[in-house]
């Protein structure tokens, strides 16, 4: 599910210090600590991308995550030409319907109330430009949550607080005990940026990893 498009010709590297320069599109603290765990040096900056018109587009789940980490990569592009730029998304998907993030304890309830006992699709997408050419990839994963009552899933949304989750759920946390089975190649894009595939493109484009 990996694809690549070139945009223009390749232009060298440049250089900052001993390290190129790798700059996270995103505001959230899951993607930072997740990008962190690869040892290599980078910078974070907010996207300039308003997510909600893309939102109502209509475009099927794994579409919208594709589109917005693009968009999230190529909205810094102009502003940072010689950094590699990292843009994700994730979009929770159950019967074709996306989740959005719950916002509030109430809502996060009623989310996990509609996935308890069932199956749903978790989409994580992302894009790195780099120097003219973009490269993206999407990790798909099949949860299957526990049979659980209400009150158990209001317990556990008290003890995770899991509110700005898409899905409503912490896997890294106590949300990996509401599931009964996990399908996933990766299970770090659960939590929000697929490392393994990440760290082979950045690999081929020099990085030193480990």
């Amino acid at each position: 599910m990996t694809k690549r498009a070139s945009f223009a010709p390749a232009i060298e590297r440049i250089r900052i210090g001993n390290v190129f320069d790798l700059l996270l599109a995103s505001t959230s603290r899951y993607r930072r600590e997740l990008l962190e765990r690869l040892g290599v040096p980078f910078r974070s900056r907010p996207p300039l991308v308003d997510e909600e018109p893309f939102k109502r587009l209509g475009l099927e789940p794994r579409r919208l995550a594709e589109r917005l980490a693009r968009e999230k990569a190529l909205s810094l592009a102009d502003s940072e030409p010689t950094a590699t730029i990292i843009g994700s998304d994730q979009v929770a998907a159950v019967d074709a319907e996306i989740l959005g993030k719950p916002g509030t304890a109430e809502n996060a309830v009623e989310q996990l109330t509609r996935l308890s006992g069932r199956e749903h699709t978790l989409l994580t997408a992302v894009a790195v430009w780099h120097r003219g050419s973009l490269w993206e990839h999407l990790a798909i994963a099949r949860l299957t949550m526990r049979p659980l009552h209400r009150d158990e899933l209001a317990r556990y949304v008290e003890a995770d607080s899991p509110l700005d989750c898409a899905g409503a759920y912490k896997l890294e946390r106590r949300g990996v005990s509401l599931f009964a089975a996990i399908d996933c190649d990766d299970h770090s894009a659960i939590t929000g940026l697929p490392l393994i595939a990440l760290t082979s493109h950045l690999r081929s484009l020099g990085y030193a990893i480990p």
